[in-house]
């Protein structure tokens, strides 16, 4: 009797003593609520844990090419996961956001942006676009020339704007 007592307390000791959770269940991925309403393993639940394994600099590069090939909805994804939110990271969401239409909203991430770094000769010329989109020369021109003070007329960003806002004054597309 006295035997099976101390084998029934060693059995409890060891159990108690076996790890719990996700790893007897030889769960993958990362423990994150955000991913729990996936099936595990399906793709969905996949992809998310990617997602909340990435550095922010991932996040940022992934959304940042997306955007940049056109996955705008996609491209939010990922941007809107990283953190901190750096002032290429709203300019960015900005990009994405006015591509997909919702201007006004792309407005603020690129003041924002600006507010961080008003330096961010991006942030600057995409808010340009967004103004030209919206009919607001001036506003475009004003960009430009905050463009010019800051990296001079040959930068990448200067010649963009410029062009667009030629394209514009031509009656031609609109950035969009």
């Amino acid at each position: 009797m006295a035997r099976r007592y101390w084998a029934l307390a060693l059995l409890g000791f060891l159990l108690g003593a076996l790890p719990t959770g996700s790893v007897l269940a030889k769960d993958i991925g990362p423990a994150n609520p955000a991913c729990d309403s996936f099936a595990k393993a399906s793709p969905e639940w996949r992809a998310c844990a990617a997602r909340i394994a990435a550095t922010d600099g991932e996040l940022f590069y992934a959304g940042y090419w997306l955007a940049r090939n056109g996955r705008y909805e996609e491209a939010l994804t990922y941007l809107n996961e990283a953190e901190p939110r750096t002032t290429r990271v709203l300019t960015y969401i900005g990009f994405a956001t006015r591509k997909l239409g919702n201007v006004d909203k792309a407005l603020g991430y690129y003041a924002e942006a600006l507010a961080m770094n008003p330096d961010n000769t991006v942030a600057r010329a995409y808010l340009g676009e967004a103004h030209l989109q919206l009919g607001e020369l001036l506003k475009a021109e004003t960009e430009l020339k905050e463009i010019a003070v800051r990296c001079g007329t040959s930068c990448v960003e200067y010649g963009e704007l410029a062009t667009h806002i030629a394209d514009f004054k031509k009656g031609s597309h609109l950035p969009g």
